[in-house]
């Protein structure tokens, strides 16, 4: 009786510790969870993005993608950074426009160099990004690619948005740079697919996102080999190479990465084709949109605005079961905490 007596203890002992041990397990793990994403509340679309997360990384799972496939795209105005009340790029070019009017007084008589000149705003709110582009050719050609790239830095250090109150590259999204970084973690490679200028976006893509140079992926205007004083240098020309928007990101994407994504992230019909392309085959993809539908915190546009209009992309996304993503619900944040703070911290 005694021997069956302690038998009987030492197994309570151990379902009893095996038991703690479990539920200390859990714990852990759900304090882990919660650590993921911390800025996004739990619901729908953090729940979409762990479990793709979570099939695409199981290896004994028959959705299991080699981490040489896992490519993620993202758009840039709109879904990582504000684009309201104008495109960032499009400030820096009205900044240069101005600048520079002394020394081309046939402005006054050109569009869109006039409305910049006059302040018309409405005019420029209707500029499309190959307006944008052809801007930035236009008042940036005969400088050289290093000097642009020192220009845009200088630019980024003082700009500041006229609702924010800090700098326009402190105006990232919190949540995005958390997903960036957790998916970087969980062996992506991402990549910025923008429809602004590709050095302008070089100019701070790394240090804002911690994307390297060689993976921002924008519009482009040409450029022209020469050796001056020397030196081999490129020199912008005004011409347009490239508009990296609505099906030229899916043509951008093949020349410059020679794969196709399996996770896009886009905020507006300029994006549709981008998560089209993503969104196909038999592989593992998750496609999402950006909502912007916090007037309160951020802004709320969608179907009428002239700047990231989500019309149509809206529509498919219904249709094909995209993940849409708002931001006043799904994020407890829209911004870093303190301007200053929007550098990323890689996970660990």
């Amino acid at each position: 009786m005694a021997s069956t007596s302690i038998w009987r203890n030492a197994l309570g002992i151990a379902v009893f510790a095996w038991v703690l041990s479990y539920c200390v397990g859990q714990a852990r793990r759900s304090a882990r969870a919660d650590d993921v994403l911390p800025s996004w509340n739990d619901g729908p679309s953090r729940r979409a993005i762990l479990a793709f997360l979570a099939a695409v990384t199981d290896r004994r799972a028959p959705t299991f993608v080699e981490p040489s496939r896992r490519i993620a795209v993202f758009d840039n105005d709109g879904t990582l950074w504000a684009e309201q009340p104008l495109y960032i790029q499009l400030q820096f070019a009205i900044d240069r426009v101005q600048a520079l009017a002394a020394q081309h007084p046939e402005w006054r008589a050109q569009e869109p160099f006039k409305a910049i000149l006059a302040g018309d705003r409405q005019l420029l709110a209707r500029m499309s990004q190959h307006d944008v582009a052809k801007l930035i050719a236009a008042t940036h050609a005969g400088i050289t690619t290093d000097a642009f790239d020192r220009a845009a830095r200088r630019w980024f250090e003082s700009a500041m948005h006229p609702r924010f109150g800090r700098l326009y590259r402190e105006c990232v999204y919190q949540p995005m740079l958390e997903l960036l970084a957790l998916l970087r973690a969980n062996g992506f490679r991402t990549f910025v697919v923008s429809g602004g200028g590709v050095d302008f976006m070089r100019a701070v893509a790394e240090d804002v996102y911690r994307v390297p140079p060689a993976q921002v992926i924008g519009s482009s205007g040409k450029t022209h080999f020469e050796i001056r004083d020397g030196r081999p240098v490129l020199t912008k020309l005004p011409e347009v190479s490239s508009i990296d928007d609505a099906q030229g990101k899916p043509i951008n994407i093949h020349l410059h990465v020679g794969q196709r994504p399996i996770l896009a992230f886009g905020n507006s019909d300029g994006d549709l084709q981008m998560l089209q392309y993503a969104a196909f085959g038999e592989q593992p993809h998750l496609a999402l949109l950006l909502h912007h539908d916090d007037a309160r915190r951020e802004y709320a546009y969608d179907r009428h605005s002239p700047i990231g209009r989500l019309d149509r992309a809206l529509d498919v996304a219904a249709k094909r079961g995209w993940t849409v993503v708002s931001m006043k619900t799904d994020w407890s944040r829209v911004f870093p905490r303190a301007p200053g703070a929007g550098r990323m911290l890689e996970l660990r």
